[in-house]
């Protein structure tokens, strides 16, 4: 791991930027208030406070390369440095006191990804969600997270100056990452934090080329737990007023029960490029409509299904007639939920001529519910089952519900 991260390159002052974004939040909860507390008053009260954590990481792995040009660039790997700040919900009726009495925060990283000159120097800030896969009370606790954000200062695709990269097509990216791992309790505050992760840099083909980065690795860390209560009760540094560092959590409260139907509509956009108009400005538009049937077994779990109708005008090389752009499907899918957000996957298949993209397709989408009428949601829709076809930004209606 260690000749990777060497290679990191050092802090601009975007880095430098996002970086002290993110410490903001720290400095914010410690110094915002300035009442006292008296410790005599909470000492035995359980889980008295508000709880946060800062973790720094190091990642290393490899690449899953799909394309042919970029071998020598990126056969030596990826590593990365990454920082979260994370927050703990005590109050048990919160969406997380289901989920394990899950964290969720903000993060920023930077990596070395391969050659810079190639393929850029690339930084991402992001929010995360980690869920405890393990019974509360562990010495040593399972867990898994998600975290989706922006990547930038990617070196795009150029004809000329960087003729080389067919992965990326832009100097901005989606960022998302999987991890699973383990948390170690090494003290009263600190853990020691392993595990393995798959991160993935893509822009979904609204420029091209767009194999993106596709990277599995391990990581190791630590995570530092405190309460944000404590300046409140005493800023002697030796004090013996102590509070509690770390949120000791509960038993899961049970996913609320709602056996709930409704009707649901979204429409989308995007744009996307072809192939052969990589690096130009050539796009061209794309739009999603669906209706969805929605059942909800209970504040966790959902499935869908429904009809897709979607034009894309960047067959327009191949189908000159406007008719010929429109599309049709029927799928089925699957939401996990928490709180107001939802990931989202679908697979579906065509109804009518898929124009040559392959009879089946998927949609991989996050979804956020504005109110109980309206949401938001940003998906990915691929073709050839793997690649993507497009990005669509897309508001979704509610209009009927039982």
């Amino acid at each position: 791991m260690t000749s990777r991260l060497l290679k990191l390159h050092p802090p601009t002052f975007s880095t430098i930027a996002l970086f002290l974004f993110l410490l903001s939040g720290f400095f914010i909860d410690v110094y915002a208030q300035s009442d006292t507390i008296n410790f005599e008053d909470v000492k035995d009260v359980k889980n008295f406070g508000r709880f946060r954590y800062i973790e720094v990481k190091g990642h290393t792995g490899y690449h899953l390369y799909a394309g042919e040009l970029l071998n020598e660039s990126v056969n030596q790997g990826y590593g990365a440095i990454e920082v979260r700040y994370g927050w703990q919900n005590t109050n048990p009726d919160h969406w997380t006191s289901r989920y394990g009495h899950a964290t969720y925060g903000i993060g920023y990283y930077s990596g070395f990804v391969g050659n810079p000159s190639v393929l850029g120097k690339p930084n991402a800030v992001f929010g995360f969600v980690n869920f405890p896969l393990s019974y509360p009370g562990k010495k040593n606790e399972l867990e898994i997270g998600l975290g989706l954000g922006l990547t930038y200062n990617l070196e795009p695709y150029d004809p000329v100056s960087n003729p080389e990269n067919d992965a990326i097509g832009s100097p901005f990216a989606v960022y998302f990452n999987l991890y699973f791992g383990g948390a170690y309790k090494m003290t009263r505050e600190v853990d020691l934090l392993y595990g393995i992760d798959f991160t993935h840099f893509s822009n979904g083909r609204m420029t091209t080329p767009n194999y993106g980065f596709n990277m599995y690795g391990i990581n190791l860390g630590l995570r530092y737990y405190y309460n944000v209560d404590q300046r409140k009760l005493n800023n002697d540094v030796y004090t013996k007023e102590i509070l509690q560092a770390r949120f000791e959590r509960p038993e899961s409260s049970e996913p609320k029960k709602l056996r709930e139907s409704s009707v649901e509509m979204v429409l989308a956009a995007g744009t996307v490029q072809n192939e052969e108009d990589k690096g130009t400005s050539k796009r061209y538009g794309i739009f999603s409509g669906v209706l969805d049937y929605r059942y909800k077994f209970n504040s966790m779990h959902a499935i869908t299904a429904g009809f897709d109708f979607f034009y894309d005008g960047s067959l327009e090389p191949e189908y000159p007639e406007p008719s010929d752009q429109w599309l049709y499907g029927a799928h089925i899918g699957y939401d996990f939920m928490f709180g107001r957000f939802a990931a989202r996957l679908q697979a579906g298949a065509y109804l009518s001529d898929d124009k040559g993209k392959t009879p089946s397709y998927l949609r991989a989408a996050f979804r956020y519910d504005i109110n109980k009428w309206l949401f938001t949601q940003l998906a990915i829709k691929t073709k050839n089952t793997s690649r993507a076809d497009w990005v669509e930004f897309g508001i979704g209606f509610t209009p009927f519900k039982w």
